[in-house]
């Protein structure tokens, strides 16, 4: 005879029935119960906050459940420190507002702050950006406009299985913690769609990015200053920028970037492959000890290129940068150019590029041979280099 489990008489029985749904191994507070409601036109904002307190102010390790639904939620702070570490589930979809101004005026969206131990897992959030977009191209004035999710100042934090689309700006942003993995995430966005990078890096280390796949209109992953030891593996990156390290050189005081790997990428039609760019200005910056390599590029326009003169908007300083760029190894590198130099070092005649090496690279241009072009670049090669270094 078969017999129905009465909940309201084993309340001491939720945790368990939690891990054996959800796979958890501590206690859950589900946003709905806070008052959110999944039918995606509702402000759930108040009761992701309620549930956030109540996760973040538990002795032991909660999670905060978000259910399958559709739910919009309003810029939000996710405040910590926590009493202990929390979960983030999310087995439905987060919504922005529908008015592009919400977001618009805010630089975030969903923000997580001084947050140690963190775990966002699945999911998908939409921040709807196409009306900025549209408003960024037809009238300039439109606000900063939001990332989507942003971590700063959070240590030891993993964010497995998340899928973002269309950023107003940046999808992911971490800025002043270490210690983070990224894994498996699909973010898009038109290739159109203006400043919408994937991934966004800065005064940040022990970053590791693997097995996600990035489509966006601005590059897939930029590194900023301050940022070391980041591993990147197994990415699919286009349309959009390429992997950029910079924008460098915006103040004269500015903290370097070392110890960065890049490896087991696919690039498909993208403005860049892999880029280090600066503003041609004086810096204390530097760029040292960066390994691209096993990389694919596909119909690339950049597939190689160190640009010490970057210059947005016509916006030009007009000076010589002083970013110090050495170290910087390019191995087993393959695929096709969208233009004829494949290969370009415009570095700056005052610090010039030092210790830059070539190992296997081969890269063609309309099945025809590609060139490089050099300025102020000193290096060396090894094995079979297509097209022919410039050094």
């Amino acid at each position: 005879m078969s017999r129905t489990l009465d909940l309201s008489h084993n309340i001491c029985l939720i945790p368990s029935l939690l891990f054996f749904f959800f796979g958890l191994s501590n206690a859950a507070y589900s946003v709905v119960d806070f008052g959110a409601r999944p039918d995606g036109l509702s402000d759930s904002t108040q009761a992701f906050k309620k549930a956030w307190a109540k996760a973040c102010g538990s002795t032991r390790a909660m999670t905060l459940y978000v259910p399958k639904g559709k739910y919009v939620v309003r810029p939000i702070n996710f405040n910590g420190p926590c009493k202990s570490r929390v979960n983030v589930l999310i087995k439905g979809t987060i919504l922005a507002p529908p008015d592009y101004r919400v977001l618009g005026q805010s630089r975030t969206w969903l923000l997580f702050y001084g947050v140690n131990g963190l775990t966002v897992k699945g999911g998908t959030i939409d921040a709807r950006g196409a009306g900025y977009w549209s408003c960024k191209r037809h009238h300039g004035n439109c606000n900063i406009g939001a990332q989507s999710i942003s971590f700063i100042g959070c240590n030891d934090i993993v964010v497995d299985g998340l899928t973002s689309y269309n950023s107003q700006r940046m999808h992911v942003g971490i800025v002043g913690g270490r210690n983070a993995a990224l894994k498996y995430l699909t973010l898009r966005a038109p290739g159109g769609s203006p400043n919408t990078d994937g991934i966004h890096l800065q005064d940040t280390s022990g970053v590791t990015i693997v097995g996600s796949v990035i489509k966006t209109g601005d590059d897939c992953i930029s590194i900023g200053p301050g940022t070391r030891d980041v591993w990147i593996q197994q990415i699919a990156c286009g349309p959009g920028h390429g992997i950029s390290i910079g924008s460098l050189g915006n103040s004269i005081h500015e903290a370097g970037v070392q110890n960065i790997t890049v490896t087991g990428v696919v690039f498909w039609k993208t403005q860049n492959g892999v880029r280090i760019k600066s503003w041609a200005r004086p810096s204390n910056g530097f760029v040292r000890g960066v390994i691209f390599r096993n990389l694919v590029m596909n119909n690339v326009y950049n597939p190689i290129i160190i640009d010490q003169n970057y210059c947005l908007n016509n916006q030009c300083p007009h000076q010589n940068s002083g970013v110090k760029i050495s170290g910087v190894k390019y191995r087993n590198i393959k695929g096709t150019s969208k233009s004829k130099v494949a290969v370009s070092f415009d570095c700056s005649p005052s610090s010039p590029c030092t210790g830059i090496k070539l190992q296997d690279i081969k890269l063609t241009y309309n099945h025809s041979p590609a060139v490089s072009s050099c300025s102020h670049i000193h290096g060396s090669t090894k094995g079979a280099v297509i097209p022919r270094s410039c050094f």
